[in-house]
């Protein structure tokens, strides 16, 4: 597949350090177990870390709805009208193979960061084993406890929790690219802390803060 060898070469080169660019992602899904529910849409954009900045690049996102083989399965209609994706838009999506290859060549070296990453990583690294796909080795940042660390006073749980806590505005929830947008805001909301916390923040020095969430008294 020329076209996605020209992808993976091009984001390799976009991509540079793992510490200068991190990937926020969401996903949609056709229910909310991720042990048996569909992935149908994945959606990221990068994060650019310049020095003591982080800023949003709006210019290197990335969306792909993966197709979906029609079925006997009476489709889930209130699920369809929470995430807008439509029996037909489904059908017509990219082969979930190319799919997946195309989001990992667009992700590169750099680390992934989600709201609740360990749904999104589920469905898509059984996405990944149900097309015969290697997953591969990527660092990944759940923002939730993150942004609980780092404004210990604030109390949320949900991303909306969070949204409307810290004055961050969505016109449309619940689909995958405008959710995304939603993450990185709120990665920058939290930027300032972060910083304060760690003056030369890593994607790794990040991760250990997170993972002090687990002993702090909920």
């Amino acid at each position: 597949m020329r076209w996605l060898d020209a992808l993976m070469s091009w984001r390799a080169g976009r991509a540079g350090t793992v510490d200068g660019r991190w990937v926020v992602l969401d996903v949609e899904s056709s229910g909310l177990d991720p042990r048996q529910d569909r992935l149908l849409a994945i959606a990221a954009v990068a994060v650019r870390i310049e020095g003591s900045r982080a800023l949003i690049d709006l210019g290197d996102s990335f969306e792909v709805v993966l197709g979906q083989p029609p079925g006997p399965a009476e489709p889930d209609r209130q699920n369809i009208l929470l995430h807008g994706i439509g029996v037909g838009a489904q059908q017509q999506g990219v082969a979930a193979r190319a799919a997946l290859q195309s989001f990992w060549a667009y992700a590169g070296a750099s680390p992934l960061i989600a709201f609740h990453a360990a749904f999104d990583r589920a469905l898509i690294e059984r996405a990944c084993r149900a097309q015969g796909l290697a997953t591969p080795g990527k660092a990944w940042l759940d923002l939730e406890p993150l942004a609980g660390v780092l404004q210990p006073t604030v109390q949320a749980r949900s991303l909306d929790e969070w949204m409307q806590a810290l004055g961050i505005h969505c016109a449309v929830r619940h689909q995958a690219a405008a959710d995304t947008l939603a993450t990185a805001e709120l990665l920058l909301k939290l930027w300032p802390a972060l910083v304060a916390e760690l003056p030369h923040p890593s994607f790794r020095s990040a991760a250990a803060l997170a993972a002090q969430r687990r002993w702090l008294p909920g």
